[in-house]
């Protein structure tokens, strides 16, 4: 196991603890799980942030949207500074500090509801108390990082993990939430395609008899040379995510020419100052154009991307995930939500 904090290796156990106490009770029936009226898929990882599970969450999506199914989103909303429970509208001002960065991109790729909430069980309330869950009978709830939210009852537990989670130590001297015999409650667990040959046989030793396992492959987007800037041009990446080493890889494996990068602590809320930052550092690397996530992206206020855009473009890459056996997926999940 790596510890990214060796400090922390003394609390590990009161945190292991901690986790078997929360199991104990929910033997005992003192923690209990509540159920909504449509069924629900989570998808979660067992890692604090940076398995991929977002676009996971839009591929599937686009799946159940394809079959003809009705679905929402139910989700956290990481960092807000929103309270309660809230349906997103990406065009409030300053919408990803309300609600969250992720639940702002979710709310603009897939165009459905998405609703955020500590207590996802009342964000599932209120969603179907809004009248449009009561008549369709094919519906989902799709849970975001729901795999720890074990309060609400749902259908299906679909997985991400990578082989950098298999190697990680549990919080708080890694970024594990839970031991990895916790897959063992898994329905579905997603590898990334340039990953299931190495670590396929010690996740299957890990899952139950019956779980499934689905693999993704990941793709970015980069815009095109639209704005008369050479296809080669060199760019300075920034993002602020749980593992900004793999968003300059993917950019770098895509084609992308990433002269260098500066990386923000996870759900950054930008500045002024860090605008400021990020042109003198295009300018020393003689950058040609800042490129950033999708969620990154949605941070930015008018104000601050047009304080980018005075020295050089910012162009936004999307990052893709697709099943490479979508049948076999959709199949499987709709046998279980069945």
């Amino acid at each position: 196991m790596k510890a990214r904090r060796g400090w922390a290796w003394p609390l590990v156990p009161l945190y292991a603890a901690g986790l078997a106490a929360k199991d104990g009770l929910r033997r005992v029936g003192v923690l209990r799980t509540r159920k909504l009226q449509w069924p629900v898929v989570s998808v979660g990882s067992l890692s604090a942030g940076g398995a991929g599970k977002t676009p996971v969450v839009i591929a599937l999506a686009e799946l159940l949207r394809g079959r003809g199914w009705d679905f929402d989103v139910l989700t956290r909303g990481f960092g807000r500074e929103g309270s309660g429970v809230e349906r997103v509208s990406s065009h409030t001002a300053e919408a990803a500090l309300r609600f969250g960065d992720e639940p702002v991109l979710l709310a603009q790729r897939l165009r459905v509801p998405v609703w955020v909430g500590a207590d996802r069980f009342a964000a599932g309330k209120a969603s179907e108390a809004t009248g449009a869950a009561t008549d369709v009978v094919r519906g989902v709830h799709l849970l975001d990082d729901g795999f720890q939210h074990r309060r609400l009852a749902r259908a299906v537990d679909v997985v991400v993990i990578t082989e950098e989670d298999l190697d990680d130590a549990l919080l708080p001297a890694g970024n594990r939430r839970e031991p990895l015999t916790a897959l063992g409650r898994a329905d579905v667990v997603v590898l990334r395609e340039e990953e299931r040959g190495r670590i396929e046989a010690r996740v299957r030793a890990l899952m139950r008899a019956g779980a499934a396992i689905w693999t993704v492959r990941r793709t970015v987007e980069v815009p095109g040379a639209t704005d008369g800037l050479s296809p080669n041009r060199g760019m300075v990446a920034f993002c602020g995510i749980a593992r900004p080493e793999n968003f300059v890889d993917t950019l770098r494996t895509g084609g992308a020419r990433v002269v260098d990068s500066i990386a923000f602590p996870d759900h950054h809320r930008y500045t002024a100052g860090d605008m400021h930052q990020l042109t003198k550092f295009l300018q020393v690397r003689a950058g040609e154009a800042f490129i950033t996530t999708e969620k990154d992206a949605a941070k930015l206020t008018p104000e601050l991307r047009a304080q980018l855009e005075a020295t050089a473009p910012v162009l936004v890459a999307r990052l893709q995930a697709s099943f490479l056996d979508p049948q076999e997926a959709v199949r499987e999940l709709e046998a279980r939500l069945r």
